[in-house]
């Protein structure tokens, strides 16, 4: 198979999964476990995606600055900054690191 066909089959299995969304009846929606169970999902993928591109390069966990951004930016989180301040702390925190001489 050619690398276009793998690409437009690809597109295909990607809109037939947002179509297949659309067509779930609302009533299965609404129950409070489907509620409960999205938002547990939505957040664990998102935890996992940010500790994976801030702790990973490749097949290696790595300890450097992007560890140092996150903290700061979690702690202005916390802080209930508002998002500029956060990625401003997180940009100041992984700048002084890389001074400090992590890589």
């Amino acid at each position: 198979m050619s690398l276009w066909l793998w690409i437009l089959a690809a597109c295909a299995v990607g809109y037939l999964t947002k179509l297949a969304g659309y067509l779930v009846p609302v009533r299965w929606l609404e129950r409070p476990w489907v509620t409960r169970t999205a938002g547990a999902l939505t957040i664990g993928l998102l935890a996992g995606l940010t500790a994976m591109n801030a702790a990973a390069s490749g097949q290696e966990v790595v300890l450097d600055a992007r560890l140092a951004a996150l903290a700061a930016a979690a702690v202005a989180l916390a802080l209930r900054a508002p998002f500029l301040a956060v990625v401003v702390a997180g940009a100041a925190a992984a700048a002084l690191a890389r001074l400090a001489g992590a890589a």
